[in-house]
């Protein structure tokens, strides 16, 4: 054997015994550097599974789902309150009660509750002035009931909404309010806007709280432009002034309670005093006096008294037949 041969030889011996050991160092440095990276990664869910870690995820759901309840409560109230506004007081009122008249059940058969508390939240003034002209009550001048209140106004100013609802009654009524709206509100009154120069609504009309529905006037039965405003619950007329402060221009209580006996005795005492405004005086020792209506003469007053128009002008030293509106005239 040639020493070429035999270098040779023991070359490839040295070969064939290191490799398996420079197979386990390379395989050792590969698993050591797996091994320094699993720590690493173990760290990262001991991180997450930690109590903190799932303490900050539990508070991230719950404001997601406190977000969406909010989102789902608040889509649930604008769609009760379209609802609301399609069909206003629609519990108390019945599906028969959207007809022409102020009063919806003239000439019906109602039942009304004893009792009922009105919300009057979200009061807007019905015109921006706050002067009170005339109020609610019986008028002996013209010897019949004024069933709202009186506001001042310049013809042209704008009329708006009391309340959010829905316009039951556009009209004109030459002898009375001229033309005028009936609104339903949802929280079971009706506003009544009388004396209008123009209307801006028609019937079925949905409004909100401060729309503009008319503007201000002199129509119909009136002596010079002003608002007529009434409030009226299931037909009957609520004295304005009890549940809204004018000059202030905000309800005078949130709930106002309606008690049907109370109204009851307001209208008797009303029809007892027209009655007893159309009827001589039977009271004795002072002088009794007559107030004068559109329409009157001294001979039909001095009939209903049994006097003769002689004697009726000399106790008022009357000179001629004529007699004015609102004058009072001795007849005893």
């Amino acid at each position: 054997m040639t020493k070429a041969t035999l270098f040779v030889l023991c070359a490839s011996l040295c070969l064939s015994f290191a490799a398996p050991f420079v197979g386990t160092k390379a395989y050792a440095q590969t698993n050591n550097k797996e091994m320094h990276k699993a720590p690493t990664a173990n760290t990262s869910a001991d991180r997450t599974a930690s109590p903190k870690g799932l303490l900050a995820d539990g508070i991230e759901v719950k404001k997601k789902i406190s977000t969406h309840r909010q989102l789902r409560d608040a889509e649930l109230r604008r769609q009760m309150e379209r609802e609301a506004l399609e069909a206003p007081g629609e519990e108390l009122y019945g599906d028969d009660s959207w007809t022409q008249s102020v009063n919806p059940f003239a000439g019906m058969s109602v039942n009304i509750p004893n009792r009922y508390d009105v919300n009057l939240d979200g009061f807007v003034m019905p015109i921006e002035r706050r002067q009170v002209t005339s109020h609610y009550g019986y008028r002996a001048s013209f010897g019949r009931m004024h069933y709202g209140t009186d506001l001042a106004l310049s013809i042209g100013d704008t009329v708006r909404a009391a309340y959010s609802g829905k316009v039951r009654v556009a009209d004109y009524e030459g002898g009375g309010y001229g033309h005028y709206l009936v609104l339903r509100h949802p929280n079971g009154l009706e506003t009544v806007y009388g004396h209008l120069h123009r209307r801006l609504v028609s019937e079925g009309t949905i409004v909100k709280a401060g729309d503009p529905i008319a503007l201000g006037g002199n129509t119909g039965r009136s002596t010079g432009p002003h608002l007529h405003f009434e409030a009226r619950f299931m037909g009957i007329p609520l004295n304005p002034s009890e549940l809204f402060d004018f000059h202030l221009g905000a309800p005078r209580q949130d709930v106002y309670a309606f008690v049907k006996n109370s109204y009851s005795r307001a209208i008797s005492r009303a029809s007892m005093a027209r009655a007893k405004a159309s009827k001589p005086s039977e009271s004795k020792g002072k002088p009794q006096t007559y107030r004068v209506r559109r329409g009157d003469t001294l001979a039909e007053v001095a009939s209903k008294y049994g006097m003769t128009v002689n004697q009726l002008k000399r106790l008022n030293g009357l000179r001629s037949n004529k007699i004015k509106p609102g004058k009072s005239l001795r007849v005893s």
